[in-house]
C-alpha cells in the first residue's frame, strides 16, 4: 500500500517548493508530496492519482491563480472527493470566495500569506487528525 498524498497547488514555484520543504521537514516520509502549478494541472493530477488508486488526503491550495481560482478548484475537488481535507492560502481572497470555500468545499482552514511555518504545520496536523 502506498503512502497517502499531500497535494500543494500554487502558481508560484517558490511557494510550492517552500510548502513542500516545510511539510516534508515536519512529516518526513509519512506522506508523498505532489505539486501542481495551477488548478487545471491539479485536477488532472488528482484524476491520474485516483485512477492509480493512490489516495490524496489533503490539498493546500493558493486562492489567486490564473485560470481557475482556488475556491473553485476546492469546490470541484469536494464534489468528486469529499473526504479530501482542504486548506486554502491567500494574500488577497475576498471574503465571499473564502466563505464559498467553507460552505461548498468544506474548507478546513484559510491561512493568510505569508503564513508562518508553525501555523501551517499545526493546521495540517489538526486537519489530518480529524
Amino acid at each position: 500500500m502506498s503512502k497517502p498524498i499531500i497535494l500543494c497547488v500554487d502558481d508560484e514555484k517558490v511557494v510550492l517548493h517552500s510548502l513542500k520543504t516545510q511539510l516534508k521537514s515536519a512529516f518526513g516520509n509519512a506522506y508523498l508530496y505532489e505539486l501542481a502549478e495551477n488548478a487545471t494541472e491539479a485536477l488532472e493530477l488528482i484524476d491520474e492519482l485516483n485512477d492509480e488508486e493512490l489516495s490524496i488526503i489533503l490539498i493546500v491550495s493558493d486562492w489567486l491563480m490564473p485560470g481557475m481560482k482556488g475556491d473553485e478548484l476546492l469546490v470541484r475537488v469536494h464534489q468528486k472527493f469529499p473526504s479530501i481535507v482542504k486548506i486554502m492560502l491567500t494574500g488577497q481572497a475576498d471574503e465571499e470566495a473564502v466563505n464559498r470555500a467553507f460552505d461548498e468545499a468544506n474548507l478546513h482552514r484559510c491561512l493568510q500569506k505569508p503564513w508562518s511555518e508553525s501555523e501551517l504545520i499545526e493546521t495540517v496536523k489538526t486537519a489530518l487528525s480529524l
